[in-house]
């Protein structure tokens, strides 16, 4: 059953994707098309995996669902960080990688306390 009223974590990775996608075209624009498509699917799924463990069929697809978004969050993180520390690519925003270590751990958080249910 869809569990639709709102969720932090939700709305965040929801906003979240759509700064990746805001920076991923920063990156086409400059021409490097590889890192925007590393960038754009890593970023953005994590809002997705967030979004499906709200119809997870048992408390271990719950946790399993926002695991994947975990790895999905240190993999854009390790994107972003290249950017960030080459001069060959666009910087991120610095915001990018506040809301992204909320997010972290945020989803930390959730897993660690429906582990602990």
């Amino acid at each position: 059953m869809r569990n639709d009223r709102q969720n932090l974590i939700v709305d965040l990775t929801f906003q979240f994707a759509l700064n990746i996608i805001a920076f991923a075209e920063k990156l086409k624009e400059a021409k490097k098309y590889e890192m925007a498509s590393q960038v754009f699917r890593s970023g953005t799924s994590i809002g997705a995996n967030t979004k499906e463990a709200q119809n997870a069929e048992s408390k271990a697809d719950f946790i399993h669902k926002f695991k994947i978004a975990a790895k999905e969050a240190d993999e854009v993180y390790y994107w972003l960080e290249l950017c960030r520390s080459s001069e060959h690519f666009p910087d991120p925003d610095e915001q990018i990688f506040k809301d992204l270590n909320s997010i972290i751990l945020i989803i930390t958080k959730i897993i660690a306390s429906s582990k602990a249910r």
